[in-house]
């Protein structure tokens, strides 16, 4: 007998049963060094409504820009509770909400640096394979070096730049944008 490769298959529609379990928007864990941040957003389809049942993922270095990862191998502290990843389902207006510490910045490709960001998954019914993209912070002057955001188009930087709430530096905005004007760059991974 041969196994021959299948095609990929959409996700859903109820493909949240199995992920809900396992949802997390509090990466916060007592101790933790850092800048608190909660960054709120909607997942929006291409008519600009919200997908009621998309689940974000998020991955993210500690404070000093260390993953809890085996394979980094960084001579930086690693704060051992943090496990830098979660996982948050949308509501009926595709809203989510995650509540976390702003990283520290990591190395890039060639001996560069990455300024501090997220990493974003999105999965919904519909989707062949996960979508991947980055949150970025505002006014950070890291982002001006960054050498993925230097490959995103000038024009299109703002959708991987979350917004600060006017008087809350603490407290994000960010939207991702599935298609059409405004659409959030996604990185083929």
């Amino acid at each position: 007998m041969k196994l021959q490769p299948t095609s990929s298959q959409t996700v859903g529609p109820f493909f949240d049963i199995g992920l809900r379990r396992f949802c997390c928007a509090d990466l916060l864990v007592p101790g933790l060094s850092g800048s608190r941040i909660t960054i709120e957003g909607r997942v929006l389809d291409g008519n600009g409504l919200p997908v009621p049942d998309a689940v974000v993922e998020v991955w993210q270095a500690n404070a000093h820009g260390k993953y809890a990862h085996p394979e980094d191998t960084q001579d930086k502290p690693l704060e051992s509770a943090f496990k830098g990843y979660g996982r948050i389902a949308t509501d009926d207006q595709g809203r989510f909400r995650i509540t976390t510490i702003k990283p520290g910045p990591v190395p890039g490709p060639r001996g560069t640096t990455q300024a501090p960001h997220l990493e974003i998954s999105v999965f919904m019914r519909g989707l062949l394979k996960r979508l991947v993209t980055r949150i970025y912070f505002p006014d950070d002057p890291r982002n001006g070096a960054d050498p993925v955001l230097a490959l995103v188009a000038p024009e299109r930087r703002g959708t991987l730049i979350a917004k600060a709430a006017p008087g809350q530096p603490d407290r994000l905005a960010w939207d991702v944008v599935l298609q059409g004007a405004g659409e959030t760059v996604f990185f083929d991974c």
